[in-house]
């Protein structure tokens, strides 16, 4: 069985030396080519190529690479992702291990396929999450930091860049964005599975009910105060009480959702920055892709 190997060799965690056992873990199972990428955008355009000329793609990269991929394919054919990030949430919330040896093993050796839903906002494509405001402001504020070789820092930046923003705020943040038909909110996390991302080891269960079988799930703080910080870590580490809660909007498997802002708010899609808007539109798209994951 053909398959095409598109890595981006600038990712975390992507080393010659890797991207070579990792292509002879997938040559078990048919004849592989490896495909690098060379720059933004770059894995969307190989991704369309070659989902016209093989079988299976394989992705050996970060979250920002599996969602060009996954915006750029031009047929429906099973996906395979390898771990190559600093996090790589999307294999880790599919079941594979974090070390790509184990997880290019497990995909070809018996991976079955499997099919999921995504998401889309306002026309692009997301796999595990998007975000808009706090979460996409802290994405960019890590990207402005700089990349080392290609390279975004890593999770002890962000946890310092969060911090940051917090204290610039005094741990207040007040109603800035509808969310049509639901209510007023300060910021908007959407999931698409469960968890939303990785804190090192440690899954982030902000929208516990999240599966990649369904549609989406909102969680939206009406309104945050430094003493409900806490409360909120609790959530996130637990996966539980965020139903429940007064400060909180969640809305489950949803089809649509519209967000207006009051002014032009940042949007990140699977960690990615897509810049300022003033509406969001959020669609489910059930049943969109094939993934192969362990068997």
């Amino acid at each position: 069985m053909s398959a095409a190997l598109i890595v981006n060799p600038h990712a975390s965690r992507v080393t010659p030396d890797l991207t070579l056992a990792v292509e002879r873990e997938l040559a078990a199972s048919g004849e592989v080519e490896t495909l690098l990428t060379e720059g933004p955008a770059h894995a969307a355009e190989l991704a369309a190529e070659a989902s016209q000329m093989y079988e299976r793609i394989f992705v050996y990269s970060g979250d920002g690479t599996y969602n060009e991929v996954v915006n750029g394919l031009e047929r429906d054919i099973p996906l395979g992702f390898v771990p190559g990030g600093g996090t790589s949430v999307l294999p880790r919330a599919l079941g594979l291990p974090r070390n790509p040896i184990e997880s290019a093993r497990l995909l070809a050796h018996g991976a079955k396929p499997r099919r999921i839903s995504l998401g889309r906002v306002n026309g692009r494509r997301f796999t595990f999450s998007a975000g808009l405001g706090l979460d996409a402001e802290l994405v960019r504020r890590v990207d402005a930091l700089g990349r080392e070789s290609g390279r975004r820092a890593g999770d002890v930046a962000f946890a310092r860049t969060l911090l940051g923003i917090f204290a610039e705020r005094r741990g207040r943040f007040d109603p800035t964005m509808e969310v049509v038909g639901v209510g007023r909110v300060a910021f908007a996390l959407v999931a698409n599975c469960d968890p939303y991302s990785y804190a090192g080891r440690f899954p982030l269960r902000v929208a516990p009910r999240a599966r990649f079988e369904l549609g989406l799930d909102l969680v939206a703080p009406r309104s945050l105060r430094a003493r409900v910080l806490p409360q909120v870590a609790w959530w996130m580490l637990a996966g539980r009480g965020q139903e429940r809660s007064r400060h909180l909007l969640y809305v489950h498997d949803a089809d649509e959702l519209r967000i207006v802002c009051d002014a032009p708010s940042p949007l990140q899609v699977d960690g990615e920055d897509l810049g300022d808007v003033s509406e969001a539109r959020f669609e489910a798209e059930r049943d969109a892709l094939q993934v192969l994951t362990p068997g």
